[in-house]
């Protein structure tokens, strides 16, 4: 099985720093993410279940981008860009993940409901 890239797309009523706060705070990141998260200064654990999976930062750019390399994907990455909408005014954040190319429908709606978790531990 091949894997792909895929893209999705998320507007927010939140700032662009709280956006970016959700995204690499590891409080944070616990609220909607993962289980439990731990930062180094190159690096995050995230924890679901008892399992644990590394990733690097390769790239954090304050407030508007973040990208991540899953310890046992090294060819892949994770990104997240947040900008601000031009016609709304409201945060947009776009997600670049991987996947099997038969599982792109079901990532996108995993990542529709993961943004839903975080809109929620927002208080949105």
């Amino acid at each position: 099985m091949s894997r792909v890239k895929f893209n999705c797309e998320f507007t927010f009523r939140a700032s662009q720093t709280i956006v970016y706060e959700f995204l690499t705070s590891p409080d944070c990141l616990a609220r909607w993410f993962c289980d439990d998260c731990h930062m180094t200064e190159d690096s995050y654990t995230f924890s679901w279940e008892g399992s644990e999976e590394l990733a690097y930062i390769l790239e954090d750019i304050e407030e508007e981008y973040i990208s991540l390399q899953w310890e046992d994907y090294p060819t892949e990455y994770l990104e997240f860009k947040i900008s601000k909408g031009e016609i709304t005014g409201e945060t947009v954040l776009e997600i670049t993940a991987f996947c099997d190319d038969d599982e792109v429908k079901q990532e996108k709606a995993f990542w529709t409901a993961q943004m839903s978790n975080m809109k929620h531990a927002m208080g949105l």
